[in-house]
């Protein structure tokens, strides 16, 4: 079974269930590392029609644990894209009204260049051999996507969590490509605690007997029950102690009395196994050590001399910022700091605080006041664009 799944994680990595743009030794991907990736690709979906005036294009920028089946069934798990709830036609995000394209990361497991990816120099998988990627390296290959599409002005870049990193990045780095920007549950720079987090993360993961020093897929193995491990502490900061006790409190699974051993007991227990379990049949493990590497090093104030401000130094985007108030992954203190830089810097900018007990993930699920703060805020930037009702 580890075998069949590993051969599954390498078949979407080099061959993915969606379309691909490839970049030859002409184009290299110049990358934080001090390095050249070449050649790399890009695995991406579009959803809608590029008008004539190519205004009307919207890059949606996927978190952590994403990829580019933002509002389609997603081929390797058969569930619905992460936001179709809010993209579509006739959604807030109308794709019958809006050109959307969404990519897999540079680092990711589903087609875009990654660990997985089949190195051209030796024939076998990047593992360890990958440069090392940071959130401004994925900006640049997006970049090149959008390039590709003719896209001179992006009208809306969005994205929550490490989406929201990309598109800060966007607005520092390609400042004059972007009409609005929409930053959600996200931070200008990683927490020591959230660092410290990932760190267990990929502990985790390296400690699995499978891993294999990251050349897994050579022996057609994964490192699945330390990813597993991984998954469940991490989704733990994506909740919110309110919300696990709404749903779980301390209720048992399955049984009347405890069981005095160490299976899962709790409903809860439980529950962290599944979210384990579900995410090594649709996530590469070296991925996941390449992406959580990505957010730890993004610090958009360190990029420009120590001042956040400077980073949007002249800016013209439009601005919209969204924060929860029981998301202690990215708390509501990242997302007013980045308010008051793009006050100092003068931009256009609003800021909304949605009261939920979702936590984290709270921008992936039905939020109806998130809703109505991205509709506004599209609809009042759509007329500025000049894109109509």
């Amino acid at each position: 079974m580890a075998a069949q799944r590993a051969a599954r994680t390498k078949d979407e990595a080099d061959h993915p269930s969606s379309p691909v743009l490839q970049f030859g030794p002409d184009k290299p991907l110049k990358l934080d590392a001090g390095t050249l990736l070449s050649p790399f690709q890009i695995a991406y979906q579009t959803y809608g029609t590029l008008n004539d005036a190519r205004s009307n294009a919207i890059l949606v920028c996927h978190a952590l644990t994403g990829d580019q089946h933002v509002a389609n069934t997603n081929p390797v798990t058969g569930k619905p894209g992460w936001w179709e709830v809010l993209i579509g036609p006739g959604k807030i995000i109308d794709t019958s009204r809006f050109f959307v394209i969404c990519s897999n990361v540079v680092g990711g497991c589903l087609g875009s260049t990654g660990p997985a990816s089949t190195n051209p120099a030796t024939g076998k998988p990047y593992g360890l051999d990958l440069p090392i990627i940071t959130i401004r390296d994925m900006v640049r290959a997006q970049a090149m996507l959008v390039d590709h599409f003719g896209i001179e002005k992006l009208f809306c870049v969005l994205g929550g969590s490490m989406g929201g990193m990309q598109v800060l990045e966007w607005a520092a780095s390609h400042s004059e490509r972007v009409f609005c920007a929409l930053p959600i549950a996200t931070g200008a720079r990683h927490s020591s605690q959230n660092i410290a987090f990932h760190e267990v993360g990929r502990q985790a993961v390296m400690a699995d007997p499978d891993w294999h020093g990251g050349k897994y897929l050579d022996f057609g193995k994964r490192p699945e029950k330390g990813l597993a491990v991984a998954r469940m502490a991490a989704h733990i900061t994506y909740l919110s102690e309110a919300a696990l006790h709404r749903k779980f409190g301390r209720n048992l699974q399955d049984r009347e009395a405890l069981t005095f051993g160490f299976d899962a007991d709790f409903q809860i227990e439980s529950y962290l196994r599944h979210q384990g379990m579900t995410f090594v049949d649709r996530f590469d493990a070296n991925s996941y050590l390449y992406l959580t590497r990505a957010m730890d090093y993004f610090d958009l104030a360190a990029d420009h001399g120590g001042r956040l401000a400077d980073a949007f130094a002249g800016t013209r985007t439009r601005f919209c910022l969204v924060s929860f108030t029981s998301d202690w992954l990215f708390p509501t203190e990242e997302s007013r700091s980045i308010v008051h830089a793009l006050n100092a810097a003068g931009a256009s900018v609003s800021f909304v605080e949605i009261e939920t007990d979702r936590g984290h993930d709270a921008f992936l699920l039905d939020e109806p006041e998130l809703f109505a703060a991205i509709n506004g805020f599209i609809a009042s930037a759509a007329r500025a664009r000049g894109l109509g009702a």
